[in-house]
């Protein structure tokens, strides 16, 4: 493909600290991809409904509320609905490793809590596309 990586960046529900969100998404720019950042309280239906209008690649969700198992499983259904089956779902967070297990079970891509470096998450994200999108 000719065009950059495009990732999708969403905080869900009520959680209002997107400080980490918006260092991932200019950390993803800085790595070569174009980024759309939704900004704060989107629902799971806002979050998919963007990714489909922006042809996006991944859907990174930043959750720091304690909703991830709520949140996940909700926009992974709605991408399944919309055809979204090859979009990456990925995203970070305060969420335990018990939950990241189960997330990563249901179809949840890799699960970044804090301190993850950022080079880190943008190889993933990359690496992904590479194999999955055909980059």
């Amino acid at each position: 493909m000719n065009r950059p990586i495009r990732v999708l960046v969403a905080k869900v529900g009520l959680d209002g600290h997107d400080r980490g969100a918006k260092v991932i998404a200019t950390a993803l720019r800085d790595a070569g991809m174009e980024v759309i950042y939704t900004g704060l309280r989107q629902t799971p239906e806002m979050v998919v409904s963007a990714a489909l209008q922006e042809d996006v690649d991944a859907i990174g969700i930043s959750i720091l509320s304690g909703a991830h198992n709520t949140v996940f499983p909700k926009v992974l259904g709605l991408m399944k609905e919309k055809g979204l089956n090859d979009v990456l779902l990925t995203g970070g967070g305060i969420i335990p490793d018990e939950d990241i297990k189960q997330l990563n079970e249901m179809g949840v891509g890799k699960i970044f809590t804090p301190g993850t470096n950022t080079h880190e998450i943008a190889d993933y994200i990359k690496n992904w596309a590479v194999n999955n999108r055909k980059f």
